[in-house]
């Protein structure tokens, strides 16, 4: 995309804005800047009667190696302890499922296929740029406004090259409209849903979702109090439709949460007071 073509979007992005800004809540006007929803007709194909299983052996024991839990609950990737074997069969794992026909398995399976690719993706990434100190550093994505590495053209598929963001907001999101997806996606930041130590498969992605859900809402980074009043992580409030709106984020809220203070707040509340997030790299160091 051209610079004038990138100027034009942000053009009209923010007259939108300028234009919806007295009609919107804080909650809603934050919305406006994370990326929208789109359907990538191509990558809807799928084979309801499929039995065929796509082995992600390779990334889940690289997880299993490089993923560490601290004490804080948070997990970090041991990027700078990577030895260059396995900088290799990383390499090797993301060349290979590449390869695959995606529209030939069913939808449990490619949901497993397209997370792991994602986020296989996006730790290459942070290893090919061993200075960043934030995801949001690697400024590799096409046009004038360039922020982080999502937008960048950079995983084949079918003999088609995709960005992250096309996997995320193109595929994803649209095809599984399921809030669940961001906790599985990872954006290789502290805010962000932990990376778990074990690879997607079409078995385990309910239960790890589950999981991740509740372990991240009873987490200060996903949920949390401040002076009688409930915070959030971004992720709540960029992608606030996905859940069904600040309603729905509430509701998704009351259904995970394990601390008896932030169900009395949200008995009597009906808004999120604020948000916030970390793009500090989740690096083990």
């Amino acid at each position: 995309m051209s610079r004038r073509s990138t100027f034009r979007k942000f053009s009209r992005r923010f007259a939108l804005v300028l234009l919806c800004a007295p009609l919107l809540t804080g909650f809603s006007f934050e919305a406006l800047f994370a990326p929208q929803s789109y359907l990538l007709e191509k990558w809807a194909a799928h084979d309801a009667a499929s039995k065929a299983i796509i082995d992600h052996s390779e990334w889940d024991r690289l997880l299993k190696l490089y993923v560490v839990k601290k004490s804080d609950g948070i997990t970090r990737f041991a990027y700078k302890r990577v030895s260059k074997l396995d900088r290799r069969r990383l390499d090797g794992y993301i060349r290979d499922i590449s390869k695959t026909k995606i529209g030939k398995f069913n939808r449990d399976e490619q949901f497993a296929f397209w997370v792991n690719l994602y986020n296989a993706r996006t730790v290459k990434v942070i290893l090919d740029h061993p200075d960043a100190e934030s995801i949001r550093d690697i400024d590799i994505s096409p046009g004038f406004f360039a922020d982080g590495p999502w937008d960048k053209k950079m995983i084949v598929v079918d003999e088609i090259i995709l960005s992250l963001n096309d996997i995320e907001h193109g595929i994803l999101r649209p095809i599984y409209q399921d809030p669940y997806i961001h906790y599985a996606v990872n954006c290789a930041s502290i805010s962000c849903p932990n990376l778990l130590p074990v690879a997607f498969s079409a078995k385990n992605y309910g239960t790890l979702l589950d999981k991740a859900a509740r372990a991240y809402i009873n987490h200060p980074r996903g949920v949390r109090v401040e002076q009688g009043q409930i915070k959030v992580s971004s992720i709540y409030v960029w992608f606030a439709e996905d859940f069904g709106g600040e309603a729905g984020v509430l509701e998704h809220i009351k259904k995970y949460t394990d601390r008896e203070r932030v169900r009395v707040i949200l008995h009597s509340r009906k808004s999120i007071a604020g948000h916030g997030y970390d793009w500090t790299l989740n690096d083990d160091g």
